[in-house]
């Protein structure tokens, strides 16, 4: 008889939701950061109509979510301990996320803002 835990199937998904989820939040990094440097530069091209495309994405899904992350509570079901790490990053890392990430997106959209209502 087996003892009781995850099974097997559901280790492999929460090893694929942290793999996924790492990916995502990498990108999102990127693009908020290229939003931020944006605004901060004035540099612009294609790359910042992208950057913001997937900001605005991932703030409709904080938002939609209650301002969690759905990762987070499907990498709990497969099995994830209390307090454990959505992602393959470092959790002190990743714990503050949105107070980290949600100020730099609004400093970077409110600097880009400026500079289209100046005109440059």
């Amino acid at each position: 008889m087996r003892p009781p835990g995850p099974r097997r199937s559901d280790a492999w998904r929460l090893n694929a939701v942290r793999g996924v989820h790492t990916v995502i939040y990498l990108v999102m990094a990127c693009a908020i950061l290229a939003v931020l440097w944006a605004g901060l530069s004035g540099a612009s091209g294609p790359w910042l109509w992208l950057a913001g495309a997937l900001a605005a994405a991932e703030a409709v899904v904080f938002v939609a979510s209650g301002m969690k992350c759905p990762l987070t509570g499907l990498a709990s079901r497969y099995g994830m301990p209390p307090g454990g790490a959505d992602t393959w990053l470092p959790e002190r890392l990743t714990r503050h996320t949105l107070a980290v990430f949600g100020p730099l997106l609004a400093l970077g959209v409110g600097l880009l803002a400026l500079r289209t209502l100046r005109g440059g």
